[in-house]
């Protein structure tokens, strides 16, 4: 086991590595990050994709790209945990409990200390094994993990504030910005309203529906616009890159967030860093975030929120906490 924590070898499970990805494409830069501060990085991802990652990171997939089937996924998965058992002292599983659950008995006897990062409201049967079987469950904030237990660590988001900052060279639009899957619990056919109250504003929407369920209030969403003669000030964008996402909110006015799901949103925070007004109905930002529930208040903001995500929410900090209690 390796004592000194710059000299970490980690193994990382992770659904997909793709630095295009509209959805997933943020984690690439997590890795990136996991290589600066560590000896020697090693990823296991159910797909890949398009990477650019230093020399010390290795990625190994499942095979969904290739179509692989379930089968093949279990029989990779432990050839790979098998074959790199040298290379690795911790594991850290990035969202999917399962991993954990699969790879539980292996780590627990080669002595591979593991954790899990969990952000999601949902509390189910896997997470609960899954925590028997960590040294710690890592989330962003006490609204993200939903279940009691003693090995939950709050470390904050990892906003990567390089990537998302203001540009001045950039003309402000008049335009409303949300960013995230088009879901009822993003509440994305109240924004319409906001439109009804300024008439010089459009609606830009970045993001795509998942699920069934999604893909059905897509169309609602599409219908409401239809009947309210909103067509030509709603626009959607679709899916984004993390390296395009930045223009959008550079060029906003306010960015909006209704969601309901009471964990503290990703897209908040880096409309933030870009020091962009936010006007939010998420009750995970009611206390001690710069954001607004007014939108005539948003509208005159000139608040400096770049500062808040710098000092409670950038990625380097956060794989420097991530680091250090990996222990």
């Amino acid at each position: 086991m390796v004592s000194n924590l710059d000299y970490m070898k980690l193994l990382i499970i992770t659904q997909k590595v793709n630095q295009d990805d509209p959805i997933l494409g943020f984690f690439h830069r997590w890795l990136v990050e996991f290589s600066k501060n560590s000896e020697k990085v090693t990823v296991i991802c159910l797909e890949k994709g398009g990477y650019s990652l230093p020399y010390n990171v290795k990625v190994l997939s499942l095979g969904k790209e290739n179509g692989a089937n379930k089968m093949k996924y279990i029989f990779n998965f432990y050839k790979y945990i098998w074959q790199e058992r040298k290379e690795y002292d911790r594991v850290f599983v990035h969202m999917n409990p399962i991993y954990v659950i699969v790879g539980g008995c292996f780590f627990e006897f080669f002595n591979k200390k593991t954790y899990l990062w969990y952000t999601h409201k949902t509390v189910d049967w896997k997470l609960k094994l899954a925590e028997k079987l960590v040294v710690k469950i890592f989330t962003a904030s006490p609204e993200s993990l939903r279940l009691e237990t003693h090995k939950k660590v709050v470390t904050g988001h990892g906003i990567d504030i390089e990537l998302f900052r203001p540009n001045l060279a950039i003309e402000k639009k008049n335009i409303f910005l949300t960013v995230g899957r088009i879901s009822k619990t993003k509440n994305n056919i109240k924004m319409l309203s906001l439109l009804k109250q300024k008439p010089i504003f459009n609606l830009k929407i970045v993001g795509l529906p998942v699920t069934e369920k999604d893909k059905d209030y897509f169309k609602e969403l599409k219908q409401v616009i239809v009947r309210e003669d909103l067509e030509d000030r709603v626009e959607f964008v679709g899916g984004c890159s993390q390296e395009k996402l930045p223009l959008f909110y550079q060029e906003s006015k306010v960015f909006l967030n209704f969601s309901e799901t009471g964990s503290v949103d990703k897209a908040v925070l880096e409309a933030l860093a870009v020091n962009i007004p936010t006007l939010t109905t998420n009750e995970a930002f009611a206390k001690d975030y710069p954001v607004y529930k007014n939108l005539d208040e948003a509208l005159v903001s000139n608040k400096n929120t770049r500062e808040f995500i710098k000092n409670s929410h950038s990625l380097s900090q956060l794989i420097l906490k991530l680091k250090n209690k990996m222990s």
